[in-house]
């Protein structure tokens, strides 16, 4: 059955939609990723079980938008991140790093091209870093780059079900990689293929003022409320690290295993030199994956890591961890980084954590839920 959301008296340093959903229905709230967002609307096996099996909706109002405009604009930022810019077309998307001269990286976002400007969408705790950083480099360009204004924001559907649930509102889903305006549920709305190996998944960009319309018509079409508990399951199940959580500008980018964000015909750029040398050499010393908990479920979280060990030595750290229980799939998964002998040799020699072993997984051995 639907729910129907009102707007409260008052608002405090909240997402969008957070500040706007009250009465009986209004969710605990928790800090993430820069602003207060709705935790969960229902019990966290419920909200899981309809990202992956049918559909869900989620306040993606933690996501902020920096703007590049001026002539120099496509030259400039194709030097200063590590996808390629020069060859994208007005509807196009993808992923970048950015990174700093000895090819650290120094935070990530979405890269969206439009006819006039360039967008970077990253999470609002990055935002002033990456400003900072990327405006230290321009020179004598014509280009200026500024945090858009707080007139728009964003809601997510995912699942098996999106496409039917959005078609049903009046909206087709872009194809990967793309992004489209449009119309859904009578709102006018920018709808973005966002990534996900598992599920379906869409964002969608609204006015601030006409959020929670949309939001209680997405419920009403058959979505299901979801917060960002289960939000965070879904993409350890997905094996999707976040910065300053997963990686940090301790690290270089092929030791994340992000290849999808990495361009290697787009010419020179801001750490290039360092991600060329590793791939020349293709050799890694640490690398990030998904492992399977055996054992005790380990308490990561607010900076806290979980040290690895194989034999007697320090081999790395858990960095997040989530119990998932679906119908057909119930695991303890966690993503953390380990030095690149250790999983080699784990089948012989198996990685450890206090309270159990970690089986180190590729992608292909979590079950696709739909």
């Amino acid at each position: 059955m639907s729910q129907t959301y009102q707007i409260p008296d008052t608002a405090v340093l909240e997402t969008p939609l957070a500040t706007q959903i009250g009465g009986a229905a209004r969710p605990a709230l928790e800090m993430h990723r820069g602003a207060r967002t709705p935790l969960r609307f229902s019990p966290i096996t419920a909200e899981l079980a309809a990202l992956t099996s049918g559909a869900g909706i989620f306040d993606l109002g933690y996501r902020t938008w920096l703007k590049a405009t001026g002539k120099d604009r496509v030259r400039w930022l194709n030097g200063m991140i590590t996808q390629a810019v020069k060859t994208m077309n007005p509807g196009q998307a993808g992923y970048t790093l950015v990174l700093n001269p000895q090819g650290r990286i120094q935070g990530d976002a979405d890269i969206l091209a439009f006819e006039d400007s360039l967008l970077l969408e990253t999470d609002r705790c990055q935002a002033e870093r990456l400003l900072t950083h990327l405006r230290r480099f321009i020179i004598m360009d014509d280009v200026r780059l500024d945090e858009l204004d707080a007139t728009k924001t964003a809601l997510g559907i995912a699942g098996p079900q999106a496409a039917a649930i959005l078609a049903k509102l009046g909206a087709n889903i872009p194809a990967q990689e793309t992004f489209q305006a449009g119309q859904l549920a009578g709102l006018d709305v920018a709808l973005v293929r966002a990534w996900s190996p598992l599920v379906t998944k869409v964002e969608i960009w609204v006015a601030v003022d006409r959020v929670l319309e949309l939001w209680n018509a997405l419920a009403a079409a058959g979505a299901e409320p979801c917060g960002v508990a289960a939000l965070e399951q879904l993409r350890i199940l997905e094996g999707t690290p976040l910065f300053d959580v997963d990686f940090s500008d301790k690290h270089l980018p092929q030791e994340t295993n992000l290849q999808r964000a990495l361009n290697f015909t787009k010419g020179c750029y801001i750490g290039q030199e360092i991600v060329e040398r590793i791939r020349a050499r293709a050799t890694i010393h640490r690398s990030l994956r998904q492992f399977e908990l055996q054992g005790e479920m380990p308490t990561v979280g607010a900076g806290e890591k979980v040290e690895l060990q194989a034999g007697d030595a320090a081999v790395g750290e858990l960095t997040s961890v989530a119990r998932v229980e679906l119908p057909a799939f119930a695991k303890t998964l966690a993503l953390g980084i380990a030095r690149a002998e250790a999983l080699e040799k784990s089948e012989t020699e198996p990685i450890r954590y206090r309270g159990g072993l970690a089986v180190p997984l590729v992608a292909a051995s979590v079950p696709a839920t739909t």
